[in-house]
């Protein structure tokens, strides 16, 4: 390993040290480089590239240990998708909240949603392995929706208020995969601009949110009351 030359004086600062590559990385390490990895195939080249062997030449693991990590080709674009999922999921749920604060518009939420299905390959993933017969691929990707779904209801002061959440979550989750699949062809069938479906999402968006401060408001007031 070749090193720079040492610094004279007033040359400025050393560098900072370089840290050694760990040759032995953890089980959990191993497989976020892995679903990492995974991911940049999905953006680059789509779902069909995403295997073992693609995974494991790009990483310098063995599909033998891929194989320990996944089980399967299956179970590697099963993980993935459970990967996309909790990161999705925790930045719009991050978005919602900033939004009811109102800091951030209803339409930034929608667009982050939208591109995590399409641009980030969420929608495409989903569709390919479900193509593909692996019936459970969804699995993942309905249970973070779930957990998010929980979490945002969680802090609704009245059982209306957490239906309201739950219905918008999964009209907003379901257009976005909708348009992730389907969005473009539909849009120039109708004569709409690509951009409609975000539109009406971002409308029913604000509406939700509008009538959740509405109930929120009315509930505190109950509750001073009391």
């Amino acid at each position: 390993m070749a090193f720079p030359p040492p610094l004279c004086h007033g040359q400025g600062t050393l560098p900072e040290p370089i840290p050694l590559k760990r040759s032995r990385l953890s089980p959990d390490e191993s497989r976020l480089i892995a679903l990492e990895a995974a991911r940049d195939l999905l953006l680059e080249a789509g779902p069909q590239a995403v295997t073992l062997k693609a995974v494991g030449n790009r990483i310098g693991r063995t599909h033998a240990n891929l194989l320990h990590h996944f089980g399967s080709a299956a179970g590697l674009q099963k993980a993935l998708a459970g990967y996309l999922a909790d990161a999705i999921t925790a930045t719009i749920g991050d978005a919602v909240n900033a939004a009811r604060r109102g800091e951030v518009e209803p339409r930034r939420i929608v667009d982050m949603t939208f591109d995590a299905f399409d641009a980030g390959g969420a929608g495409a993933l989903a569709s390919w392995m479900l193509a593909s017969g692996n019936e459970d691929a969804l699995d993942p990707v309905v249970d973070a929706i779930h957990r998010l779904v929980d979490k945002l209801a969680a802090t609704a002061l009245r059982p209306q208020l957490a239906e309201v959440i739950r219905d918008n979550t999964l009209m907003l989750v379901l257009l976005a995969l909708g348009d992730s699949q389907m969005g473009g062809p539909m849009a120039a069938a109708l004569g709409l601009n690509r951009e409609k479906t975000r539109e009406l999402a971002a409308r029913s968006l604000l509406s939700a949110l509008t009538e959740e401060a509405r109930l929120t408001a009315t509930a505190k007031v109950s509750q001073a009351k009391v």
